[in-house]
């Protein structure tokens, strides 16, 4: 896209923003709507899934994909019920904010702790002694490091502008750990794989679900 079409795009969506804002009553309206597309959308990230299928709790690994820009972002969270719910509403997260939430193609949960059983003994006895804090991060940096999303590959400088980010070099917590997990890494790839390629649900359906994870289209609500 030029940077005519961006400004157009940008216009038009400005434009959008003012005439639905055109009233007291309008914002009330706006307001309303834009939370009960999070909350729908943050009820999916966390709720039961029906028979068999947890509420999302505790350590998990998320990532956003929107259609065309692809994955935009990959987080860790160790409070996923709270953080989940929060990504879509923006009051604590800073995506939603830059990228709508309605745009969202879909959004990728996996609860990598489920998979610490299927791993090698040896692998699983030193995640534990690493603790899920360091676990987490580690495939978090993994998953970066594998996937690019677009939004981490840069960050704001105090200047008012970018400046690239070299997760390569990075000597942070989760860099160390992520040379430990191996085979956890494995294990959460595939199931981000599963979910990243699996086609959206019929119309009227909003989620699926692996054995560890799940994918929500806030689209197609």
């Amino acid at each position: 896209m030029t940077a005519s079409h961006l400004d157009d795009a940008f216009d038009r969506w400005r434009n959008a923003l003012l005439d639905a804002l055109a009233s007291p009553g309008n914002v009330m309206a706006w307001q309303d709507r834009r939370y009960q597309f999070a909350y729908q959308v943050g009820q999916l990230l966390v709720g039961s899934g029906g028979p068999g299928i947890d509420q999302v709790s505790d350590h998990a690994v998320y990532g956003v994909y929107v259609a065309g820009g692809g994955l935009l972002y990959v987080g860790q969270t160790s409070d996923a019920r709270r953080r989940l719910r929060d990504l879509p509403v923006g009051e604590s997260h800073h995506l939603a904010t830059t990228v709508p939430p309605e745009t969202w193609e879909r959004v990728l949960v996996v609860q990598w702790p489920a998979l610490l059983a299927r791993i090698p003994a040896q692998e699983a006895q030193r995640a534990g002694q690493l603790g899920h804090a360091a676990c987490g991060l580690g495939i978090e940096h993994l998953l970066q490091i594998t996937y690019r999303p677009v939004m981490t590959a840069r960050r704001r400088s105090t200047a008012g502008g970018w400046s690239a980010r070299h997760i390569e070099t990075s000597r942070s917590r989760g860099a160390a750990a992520s040379t430990q997990l191996p085979e956890l890494f494995r294990a959460v790839q595939a199931q981000w794989d599963l979910l990243a390629r699996a086609p959206a649900p019929d119309r009227g359906q909003a989620a699926i679900y692996s054995d560890a994870g799940r994918a929500v289209f806030p689209a197609s609500l």
